[in-house]
């Protein structure tokens, strides 16, 4: 079985080997990657480097460090996303990123799980299932997002909050385990327009 192949097997949702060769060798590059990543202030070479990692990304992805993946080519970016320090994704199953996507400090996106029963976990045996966050999305800080969980367009997820379950959109959860608040409504805008500090 090839490592695309691999990944296929991965993303069913079966029990997969984390301690195969090329799973290892290609954590080991993931890791050197955003190291260098985390080291450059640059943001053309930040960008560069980041498109090299993952699997794709669009307009203006931007990390600050130190982001950490397990494997990178599994996690899909919109346009202008944004995570701030120490975020961390582990995706042994696609992780997919919407565009305008904020992640507040010390998110975690993890796709992975080790297996129950004691014998198969030494054994090396985990299972993935996919994350899926929508446009708009705002995660505030320390917010972990378990397998196979999708979130709504525009939600916000409250700091702190261990997301267990789908949450739709346009609305404020939060909680461990995370649950919908509210609705985000018409209330909710300020007339903040983008241009309260621009020089006359």
């Amino acid at each position: 079985m090839d490592l695309d192949e691999k990944f296929a097997y991965m993303a069913t949702g079966q029990p997969y080997r984390d301690t195969d060769a090329e799973l290892t060798a290609l954590r080991d590059q993931a890791t050197l990657t955003t190291n260098a990543v985390n080291a450059t202030a640059d943001p053309e070479t930040k960008e560069t480097l980041l498109r090299q990692l993952v699997g794709s990304a669009g307009r203006k992805p931007f990390v600050n460090p130190n982001f950490r993946v397990e494997f990178g080519r599994n996690i899909h970016l919109g346009d202008n996303f944004y995570a701030n320090y120490d975020c961390v994704m582990l995706d042994g199953a696609p992780i997919t990123i919407g565009s305008q996507v904020l992640l507040g400090p010390k998110v975690g996106l993890y796709t992975s799980n080790h297996l129950f029963d004691a014998t198969e976990r030494i054994r090396g045996g985990c299972i993935a299932r996919p994350i899926t966050i929508g446009d708009g999305c705002w995660l505030a800080a320390n917010v972990t997002v378990l397998p196979g969980v999708t979130i709504g367009a525009n939600t916000i997820i409250g700091g702190g909050s261990v997301v267990t379950h789908d949450i739709p959109a346009n609305v404020i959860a939060a909680g461990n385990p995370c649950q919908v608040i509210r609705p985000i409504t018409a209330a909710d805008r300020t007339g903040y327009t983008g241009a309260q500090f621009e020089l006359s």
